[in-house]
């Protein structure tokens, strides 16, 4: 019975599953949160359907399945484009060298109840008293990819976060106000920030530009956006290039808690 020959495991393959779980985990990563989730679990059945029919000996349907695999490659490498960068950015990123980021990468080991080092109560305090009055934010939160391409474009700050200062920072009257604060751990370490703009068609015209910028950093990097709307007043959520939905401040602390560990 030699299809039970997998049975037999040696520490290399061993070795292969872990490495190849670690991958899916890092491609899951990526496209959670996004439509494009649906497009990976899909890819991953039918990877796995594949295997199963090439285990069993079905040649015909292995080889159909097979040949729609590798003619599929080209689509799907348009379909996640996206993905693709910020998984190159991440394993390029200027960052991945620090000791401090390398460990964030396997942060999955960690156990469960560790809390963020942001002080995201105070952001979202902040936030919430920022559009009680109307004044308009934009904060991006860097995570594993480095921000440096943008936060030269500011001025450099290095101050730890609390309330009073990120309101400050965005009064009207302030010189600071204009463009985004970029957050590391919890430091501001630059304002006035220049992010580049997204050009999707499909964000709604009732947004500016403080949330086309805000999407797109968060389509050219893995790091997320807070955006306080200077019309309304309300808060947006932005990670993946997309608005995140929630339904109160409680619920949009625990989904920036989770984002941040």
């Amino acid at each position: 019975m030699d299809f039970l020959n997998f049975i037999d495991f040696k520490i290399t393959d061993v070795l292969d599953i872990i490495l190849v779980a670690i991958l899916l985990y890092y491609i899951y990563k990526l496209v959670r949160g996004s439509v494009a989730i649906n497009i990976f679990i899909g890819i991953v059945i039918v990877w796995a359907f594949w295997k199963l029919t090439e285990l069993l000996g079905m040649e015909m349907i292995s080889s159909m399945v097979g040949a729609f695999m590798q003619v599929g490659l080209i689509a799907l490498i348009i379909v996640f484009q996206q993905e693709i960068r910020k998984f190159l950015l991440m394993i390029g990123s200027t960052n991945f060298a620090n000791k401090r980021n390398f460990i964030k990468h396997f942060k999955f080991l960690r156990q469960e109840g560790l809390t963020t080092e942001v002080d995201v109560d105070a952001v979202l305090a902040a936030c919430e008293k920022m559009g009680n009055s109307k004044t308009g934010a934009l904060l991006v939160f860097a995570r594993s990819n480095s921000l440096d391409f943008v936060k030269n474009s500011g001025d450099q700050m290095y101050a730890e976060i609390n309330q009073p200062i990120l309101e400050s920072i965005f009064y009207k009257n302030s010189t600071l106000h204009d463009g985004a604060v970029v957050i590391e751990n919890n430091y501001i370490v630059a304002t006035r920030v220049i992010l580049p703009v997204s050009n999707e068609r499909s964000i709604p015209l009732r947004f500016g530009l403080r949330h086309r910028a805000a999407v797109g950093i968060t389509e050219k990097t893995d790091a997320i956006a807070l955006v306080v709307s200077e019309e309304t007043g309300t808060i947006s959520y932005i990670k993946n290039g997309e608005f995140a939905l929630f339904k109160d401040i409680e619920e949009l602390s625990q989904l920036m808690k989770e984002d941040l560990i």
